[in-house]
């Protein structure tokens, strides 16, 4: 039995930075989980990745998350994605050097 399809998010690692990024509506790339684009509907998902895909000189790497929606947009529900909101783990360098 297929699964149900979940809400979902495009998410990939920034080419040069190697950041988590995450895509919008308006086709950007966003380091804010918040503001990704989020996909209700399996064949509209699987269209954005394959987009995403073709754009070899911004990202490397991506795929769909599974998100769920909440009053300030998208949130992770696995925690591998929820780690990956935080930045690089090699404290004290990167975005975790500002915490």
């Amino acid at each position: 039995m297929p699964r149900t399809f979940t809400p979902k998010v495009v998410t990939a690692n920034a080419l040069l930075e190697g950041d988590a990024v995450w895509l919008t509506e308006d086709n950007t790339w966003t380091r804010d989980m918040a503001k990704a684009e989020l996909l209700t509907d399996e064949a509209h998902a699987d269209l954005r990745l394959l987009e995403a895909s073709a754009r070899q000189d911004e990202i490397a790497g991506p795929y769909l998350a599974d998100a769920k929606p909440t009053e300030n947009g998208p949130a992770p529900t696995h925690f591998r994605e929820d780690f990956r909101t935080r930045g690089p783990s090699n404290y004290p360098h990167g975005k975790q050097a500002e915490v």
